[in-house]
């Protein structure tokens, strides 16, 4: 039987082998090998008989089946008897051999079994391919492959059959006609010597020792012949590469004679492939293996062919190398593994043809001879050890070569001589010298190939190469240190070496410590005459200058600053200890920043600090002069490089300063001034800092030098001090001119304050004046700098207050005239800052500017720059920005484009700056009321301009000075600000300009106006007004630019002016503001407007006399134009009449065309200004909107199905009246008034106009509209209700409550029919988050509506009920009760929507009140007599009673059985709602009035959330009613009901906590595999439910293993591998429950027919883990037979997937055998 059912089994697989789909192919051959781990000998006889019987079979499914009995061979070799091999052997070999055609995966198949039989059946096998291995007939190719492959596999079994198959083939070899077969012939040969030549390598482990290679001798040499002599001169490739594959092992086997005799023409002829094939990886591999025979046999032939096999070679390794052709690089490596056989054998021939060939200028010769001069270095170091300086010395045309693979070529070369001690030679270091050349490389010199990986090509580029090669030789190579010390040291001074600094500084200090290490107080450089290593002077200067640009070349700042650390002893013995701490302070500073973000300025004096510290430490005159001596010769190296030059002057201007010798300071200043590249600006800049930091030490001997340059020889013919130039190109004398004037200015900026002041007049200024009358903009620059630097030294001495500048009007008159030559709209460079900054100095000095200079100073600043456009011009150019150039140099990287545009905001803001410094600074000089006036009428007409951003500069400028005024305001005496409402006026309306920036800096200047009004009112200066603090407050409001809000905010600000303003000052504020609406920025205009109306609300009573003539003003302006005013001015009108009339207002208004137009619903919002009013009108709106129908039903077309809903005029018409009225702010009181009424009313008014149209006069309206092209307003009912509801909660102050639906589209869903529920569930809730104080007189207002004969209306208000139920502010509003009451009385509404939303609002119950629902008995209050006992009578009688819900509690109660009721004592606090609940959800489930069982979904939602508040034991009556009720929908083809029924099932499961009775334990066994299957439900929240579900059913099944199991794998969020998991859940259940075996298989059964692809898979993934898992002896529960034509119907699914788990399945069946 047991052999009968696995061949059966094997059968059932075998027939679905020719299945279509590969992958239910491979599962099928999976499960045939399943089976043969289990029952080998069966499934492969089996197998062999599928074969032996299907002879029709075609080829693809006889090699899976082919396939699959390899792999059980191979696995249970030891298995098998000598009957199964047998027959396993003739199978193969009959399949193999079928067909003469080669079918290469059928036959390969085939051969594999016999290789993995032969392993054990050697002999076996050998005889059954013996016996087709017949002398005198060609074997089947296929039987030389198996053969062949028999060698390798079996090398000790096969290797003694060699001879006599070498005897048998050698003469088929020549009756060969194919080369096909050749082929075959070949690869035998070639596989028969590899195992031939490995098993006597391994004569100690054969199992005849005795084999000897002279046994093979004469039949591979036979062999020879035939391959060599002619198969190898076919014209067919593939033979050729064949025969050379084979001749290489070949050669080792062949005798040494016969091997010496034909090398002279193997090795030609194996060299003449080179050139016939595309491909050589083999010719090279085979030619090596020839080489390395020939070596070993000690041939002399090999010197003849020695020119040809180095020329071929040679050839082969030039072949440019293409990292993406695997093939190239293997045949690389073997040409390399052949030149590395010739090393040995003649290094002196070798080299003496290598060496000549680096002399050529061909790229590949010279990249291809260096590879393999870098190859044999390394792999024959013995016999090149005495050719070392003839390899050195041919390096030298090699080292001059550019091209970078060369290059790259050559480094490796030096790297490979570096680890073999090569460079210790003579001409090492000129290797060295060629490393850090490379090193050197800037990175954009290498070229990269347009499509390679650039990254790839970075990290192999010729300067990376040569930096970790560097770096590696210096720090692992012992010996190189006496090589690379001290003379790397030579290349750090060199300019051409900056680029390799990095690598060099890294290397060096590795070197130096090594050496420190071993003599800790020794000199680390030792001199000893050579003059080619830097002083330390060098040393120190370079170091230091490339550390000021820190971040590039690799981080060379901190590389140099380790290096000068190191170096300390060498430089300077007294340094040790000083630049220890200071040192790596820097670092640390380096480590803080990047290159992004280092401030360079801080970093440069943190530098010179650091100088300056080391000189003091050294306090050695002759020291320093030695160090400032090699910074001037150093000077010249820096001409490319701005920012480093610029450094070194400061460097070269700080040593000086700490110079003690007045002729060395002299004489190096002089030769500054003579050598200075004064066409540099970076270089004028720089003398002019060295001189400056020079002059803080020497400012006599500074300044003398400079007089002294201009009066030496060279200058002397010169009438004055610059003319002297005349006789050189203008422009290059203005450059010289330029340097010397910021000397000047450097130095008095750095000059001691005691000593400048005598001299600043006389030396500084009077120098400078004599170039104002240039025109040359960089002298310009520096003339305005220079001014600004020296009046900025003046004023920051000690007497600088008291300074008289006796040249202070003329230097103030050129400033000015400097800033007038600037052109007013384009800011292009820093002149006029500079120049505003140098007036801003003088202006502090004494004597005082006259009125009239001061008035044209302020006139010309304010026009230089307050006409300045935003932006720079297209037409301006980075070169034309004077200082741009050198900025964006310094800084590096960006376009063109950005850089100028971060220029310009950089500049602008420092003008801006310089220019509030000048008008402060003037404005301090007139500290009064009066002063203040002057200013602001010279900014006036900027602050009216038309031009925007020019009115934000004037008011910015306004604020600055009336904060700088309101600071330094000093009253002495009590007196009126008398300009206090001229002010006021002229910044007020600014609050509403169209620019955000002017409407803040408005708000500044009235709030300091305020301020200053206090002030002169006696109010001390830290007083805090809480009126005037409001004003910055109310900023926020005017950045929003709603035109509502930003004059609602100038509201404010006018009442706050209002409540501060003088009475006094209130006519002339007026007067302004009416001189304001004709601004010609409207929103000014209106703002005035806005503030004027204010003050009459606020201060009329002050304004009797005026009142008629103010009025009359405003009402002529409102007539004249629409603007808010005159709006505002006809809503007052409306107000007045309709407190008179409010009903004929009402009716008029509404009287008025649908839809209303923006008058009228500016009328309609009039009526809420006053809120007794308001109350009024939306009464009688709501009246007008009850009063009628809301639709009337007519039919378009006479012969139109369902009639169209029509909106009836007046209820909309007073919607959207209502809607008006309720927007309007004043409306609020009012709408809270009659908040329950308005809210009930437009809810239910949005439920009738779903779907309603307009009246047909609006419908024929709008189609005039359209048909005309006039925009015409739509009017929808329902969109109109809407807006009203929303009107009224934002009115009421429910503003979230509007956010909220608008954020979770509650709007718009109540719109629609298909959304109307959720719309209103979403309000309800909102409703109940927001507005919950509010609910009880809502809700009471909608009970009275549950009896509307609108079924749309009931579902609204039941739906909104339903929602509250879900919060708990029911029940803190104690509303449970009646709601509760409300919806049990709908139980038994027609419409089975209002049913259904019933059960919602009653599950909602758990949601919002739980501690309501905490037991599931029936009415206790009513069941329990006095004594805590339940009362049959009571309960009977609830039974028969004619009340509903009286009769559904005590049937429940019945049906729970007395004997319950009398065990139950019940605490007194619990209520009675739960056993009321689960009645009403028991029968939704029980519902049959609705065909779409929506109600019974409810109910099973409903239940699923009641679960939790219910005890297990009171649920026990009605647990397997639930059960068995909601059962059916586990499978239903909607995923709602799978999900709520299959959640409600875990559940009940949850509530029995582990304590079920059996008859619920069977409902969940049953429901085990629909949930474990169910968890491949194509619906994510069908998988949820299953999850949680199977997580609930743990506990009850009482097997820990199985629970932990779900709660490990079954948790939410986390992945599911499913087929593990499943593996895990059948085997526990089979451990623990072996005895569900049969039910739980027959459920999987039925899923086998499931609809949905996922469960139909899943189905016998179950069933084969179940049967995995399950003991033998289980087997009864089984019924095969079924199980098996289950799963053959499985194999024929339409669905792969599901085919290839039911063949899986099928290879688990072998358990039952």
């Amino acid at each position: 039987m047991s052999e009968t059912y696995v061949k059966r089994l094997s059968t059932i697989l075998l027939d679905a082998i020719t299945d279509k789909d590969p992958r239910v192919q491979e599962q099928v051959c999976g499960a045939l090998c399943a089976l043969g781990e289990s029952q080998p000998v069966e499934v492969l006889s089996a197998c062999e008989e599928h074969l032996r019987l299907h002879e029709k079979l075609a080829h693809p499914y006889r090699t899976m089946i082919l396939r699959a009995m390899e792999i059980v061979v191979s696995n249970h070799i030891g298995e098998l008897d000598k009957d199964m091999a047998r027959a396993i052997i003739l199978l193969a070999s009959n399949e193999m051999t079928r067909v003469k055609e080669l079918v290469s995966d059928w036959q390969q198949a085939a051969s594999s079994v016999l290789v993995a039989v032969g392993r054990r059946f050697i002999s076996s096998v050998m005889e059954e391919l013996l016996s087709k291995f017949q002398p005198g007939l060609l074997p089947h190719p296929c039987t030389m492959h198996t053969l062949a492959s028999l060698s390798v596999s079996n090398v000790f079994g096969m290797v003694p059959f060699l001879t006599s198959i070498l005897s048998t083939m050698l003469p088929m070899l020549g009756a060969a006609k194919h080369d096909s077969m050749k082929v075959v012939f070949c690869c035998a040969l070639q596989r028969f010597s590899e195992s031939t030549l490995e098993y006597l390598a391994n004569l100690d482990q054969a199992p005849d020792p005795t084999v000897r290679k002279d046994a093979f001798a004469s039949d591979i040499s036979g062999a020879y012949d035939i391959l060599f002599h002619q198969w190898l001169q076919s014209r067919e490739a593939k033979l050729r590469l064949a025969v050379v594959e084979a001749l290489g092992p070949m050669s080792h086997l062949l005798p040494s004679e016969k091997l010496e005799e034909q090398l002279p023409k193997l090795l030609p002829g194996v060299l003449a492939l080179y050139k016939k094939h595309a491909e050589t990886v083999h010719v090279s591999k085979s030619l090596g293996q020839i080489l390395e025979a020939a070596v070993s046999v000690g041939s002399r032939t090999l010197d003849v062919q020695l020119d040809s096999l180095l020329a071929a070679l040679h050839t082969q390794i030039c072949v440019p190398v293409e990292s993406s052709s695997p093939l190239v690089m293997s045949n690389q490596k073997e040409v390399l593994r052949c030149f590395t056989v010739l090393a040995c054998y003649s290094p002196d021939r070798l080299l003496a043809f290598l060496l000549p060939k680096l002399d050529t200028s061909n790229e590949r010769t010279r990249v291809g001879t260096l590879q393999v001069l870098r190859h044999v270095i390394n792999t024959a170091a013995a016999q090149m050890e005495v050719k070392k300086p003839f390899i050195l010395s041919s390096m030298k045309l090699p080292l001059l070569d550019t091209n970078n693979k060369v290059k790259r070529a050559v480094v490796q070369v030096v790297s490979a001589m570096a680890h073999h001690g090569y460079l210790e030679q003579p001409g090492g270091k000129a290797m060295v010298e060629y490393i850090v050349q490379q090193c050197a490389l800037p990175p954009e010199a290498e070229t990269q190939k347009p499509g390679a990986d650039s990254e790839a090509l970075a990290a192999d580029s010729v300067q990376a190469i040569s930096v970790s090669t560097l770096y590696l030789v210096s720090t692992t190579v012992d010996r190189m240190g006496e090589v690379l010390w001290p003379y790397l040291l030579e290349f750090l001074v060199p300019i051409r070496f900056t680029g390799a600094l990095s690598p060099l500084c890294r290397s060096l200090v590795h070197l130096a410590q090594k050496r420190q290490e071993a003599g800790a107080h020794a000199p680390l450089i030792q001199y000893n005459g050579n003059v080619h290593l830097p002083s330390p002077y060098a040393i120190t200067t370079r170091l230091l200058v490339v550390s000021s640009n820190p971040y590039v070349g690799d981080g060379r700042g901190a590389a140099s600053l380790r290096l000068l650390s190191v170096l300390h002893q060498d430089i300077h013995p007294a340094l040790g200890q000083r630049w220890a701490t200071a040192i790596p302070l820097l670092l640390e500073h380096l480590d803080e920043y990047s290159e992004e973000t280092l401030p360079q300025e801080e970093w440069e004096e943190k530098l010179l600090m650091f100088l300056r510290d080391s000189l003091a430490v050294v306090s050695d005159n002759t020291w320093v002069c030695q160090l400032t001596l090699e910074m001037c010769k150093q000077l010249p190296n820096y001409n490319g490089m701005p920012l480093e030059k610029n450094f070194l002057y400061k460097c070269v201007g700080t040593t000086l300063g700490a110079a003690s010798s007045k002729e060395v300071v002299r004489k190096h200043l002089q030769e500054l001034l003579e050598t200075a590249r004064y066409q540099e600006e970076r270089d004028r800049e720089g003398l002019a800092c060295c001189f400056g930091i020079c002059a803080i030490s020497h400012l006599d001997d500074t300044l003398a030098q400079l007089e002294d340059f201009v009066k030496s020889d060279v200058l002397r013919k010169s009438a004055g001090i610059f003319s002297i130039f005349k006789d050189r190109s203008e422009s290059e004398a203005d450059r010289v001119r330029s340097a010397l004037i910021l000397c000047y200015g450097h130095v008095a900026a750095r000059a001691p304050r005691e000593l400048l002041l005598a001299r600043v007049e006389a030396d500084v200024f009077r120098n400078m004046s004599q170039c104002f009358s240039t025109k040359d903009p960089a002298l310009r620059l520096s003339l305005v700098q220079s001014v600004c630097m020296a009046t900025q030294a003046i004023c920051s001495s000690a007497h600088g207050g008291s300074f008289h500048l006796l040249r202070k009007a003329e230097l103030v008159a050129q400033m000015v005239e400097f800033i007038k030559a600037e052109p007013p709209d384009s800011l292009r460079t820093p002149i006029r800052k500079k120049a505003m900054l140098a007036c801003m100095y003088l202006v502090t000095l004494e004597p005082a500017l006259e009125e009239q200079v001061q008035a044209d100073l302020i006139h010309s600043c304010l026009h230089s720059v307050m006409a300045v456009l935003p932006e720079p011009e297209e037409g301006d150019s980075l070169q034309e920005l004077s200082v741009a150039p050198t900025v964006a140099l310094s800084r590096g990287g960006g376009s063109q484009q950005d850089w100028q545009l971060l220029f310009f905001q950089s500049l602008y803001l420092d003008t801006m700056q310089a220019l509030k410094d000048l008008l402060t600074s003037l404005l301090q000089r007139n500290m009064t009321p009066q002063g203040l006036q002057v200013m602001v009428e010279h900014l006036s007409p900027w602050i009216k301009s038309p031009k925007g951003h020019e009115r934000v500069r004037a008011l910015g400028l306004s604020a600055c000075l009336l904060q700088f005024f309101l600071e330094h305001l000093q009253i002495s005496a009590l007196v009126p600000f008398h300009n206090l409402g001229l002010l006021v006026g002229l910044f007020s309306p600014r609050c509403a300009d169209l620019w955000p920036a002017t409407r803040r800096e408005a708000v500044s200047c009235v709030h300091s106006l305020l301020y200053l009004q206090l002030g002169y009112e006696g109010f001390s200066r830290d007083y805090r007004d809480d009126v005037a603090e409001q004003l910055l407050s109310l900023k926020d409001g005017l950045v929003h630019p709603d035109p509502a809000i930003l004059f609602h905010t100038c509201h404010s600000i006018a009442q706050i002016i209002a409540k501060r303003l003088p009475p006094d000052q209130l006519i002339s504020l007026l007067l302004t503001l009416f001189e304001g609406l004709g601004d010609p920025d409207k929103n000014c205009s209106r703002a005035a407007t806005v503030m004027i109306n204010c003050l009459l609300k606020e201060r009329g009573n002050m304004l009797q006399e005026k009142v008629p003539e103010i009025v009359s003003v405003l009402r002529s302006k409102m007539q004249e134009t629409r603007e808010e005013h005159v709006l505002q001015a006809a809503q007052h009108s409306v107000f007045v009449l309709a407190a008179h009339h409010r009903a004929a207002v009402v009716s008029s208004l509404l009287g008025s065309p649908l839809p209303f137009d923006s008058h009228t619903c500016t009328l309609w919002r009039a009526l809420a200004l006053e809120p007794g009013l308001a109350a009024q009108v939306l009464g009688l709106l709501l009246e007008k909107i009850s009063r009628d129908v809301p639709f009337k039903e007519s039919r378009a077309f006479l012969l139109s199905s369902t009639p169209d809903r029509v909106a009836t005029l007046l209820p909309l018409a007073a919607t959207c009246a209502l809607h008006e009225v309720a927007s309007a702010p004043a409306s609020g009181p009012a709408v809270l008034e009659l908040y329950p009424q308005l809210f009930v009313a437009l809810l239910l008014r949005v439920s009738c106009t779903m779907g309603v149209q307009p009246p047909r006069h609006l419908q024929a309206k709008e189609r005039r509209s359209a048909s005309s092209g006039l925009a015409s307003r739509s009017l929808e009912p329902c969109s109109s209700a809407v807006d009203a509801l929303q009107a009224v909660l934002i009115r009421s102050g429910n503003e979230d409550v509007v956010q909220r639906m608008e954020l979770d589209g509650g709007w718009q869903l109540l719109k629609t029919s298909a959304g109307h529920e959720e719309g209103v569930t979403q309000l309800a809730s909102a409703m109940a988050k927001f507005a919950g104080p509010r609910l009880p007189l809502v809700m009471k207002v909608l009970f009275a509506t549950q009896s509307s004969v609108y079924e749309v209306q009931r579902i609204t208000s039941t739906a909104f009920l339903a929602e509250l139920l879900s919060s708990n502010v029911v029940n803190d509003l104690m509303l449970l009760e009646s709601l509760l009451d409300n919806l049990m009385a709908r139980q038994k509404d027609t419409s089975a929507r209002v049913r259904r939303l019933v059960l919602r609002g009653l599950a909602n119950v758990a949601l919002g009140s739980p501690d309501k629902v905490t037991v599931g008995q029936p009415s206790r209050a009513l069941l329990l007599g006095k004594g805590g006992r339940a009362e049959p009578q009571l309960v009977r009688r609830l039974g028969e009673t004619q009340q509903p819900q009286a009769r559904r509690v005590g049937s429940w109660a019945a049906g729970c059985g007395m004997a319950w009721a009398h065990r139950c004592v019940w605490p007194p606090q619990v209520r009675t709602h739960g056993p009321q609940l689960l009645t009403a959800m028991i029968g939704g489930l029980d519902d049959g009035d609705d065909p779409h069982s929506l109600v019974a979904l409810e109910a099973m939602v409903g239940l699923a959330r009641l679960m939790d508040l219910v005890d297990a034991w009171d649920l026990r009556a009605v647990l397997l009613h639930i059960a068995v009720r909601i059962r059916p929908f586990f499978d239903s083809e909607r995923m709602e009901f799978r999900s709520a029924s299959i959640r409600l099932f875990g559940h009940l499961n949850k509530a029995c906590r582990g304590d079920c009775e059996d008859v619920f334990l069977e409902q969940v066994v049953g429901g085990l595999a629909p949930l474990l299957l169910h968890l491949q439900d194509p619906q994510a929240p069908v998988v949820a439910a299953c999850r949680f579900a199977l997580r609930m059913c743990g506990p009850n099944l009482e097997c820990e293993e199985l629970a932990a199991v779900f709660q490990k794998h079954l948790q939410e969020g986390r992945g599911l591998h499913f087929g593990e998991f499943l593996n895990t859940t059948c085997k526990h259940l089979m451990r623990h429950f072996p005895d569900l075996l049969g039910r739980l298989l027959s459920t999987s059964l039925f899923y086998f027919k499931s609809s949905w692809e996922d469960v139909r898979a899943a189905a016998p993934m179950l069933t084969g883990f179940l049967v995995l898992h399950v003991e033998a002896e289980q087997r009864p529960q089984v019924d095969l037979e079924q199980l098996l034509a289950a799963l053959q119907l499985l194999l024929k699914d339409p669905a792969p997937e599901v085919r290839a788990k039911a063949a899986e399945t099928l290879g688990r069946l072998v358990k039952f055998a």
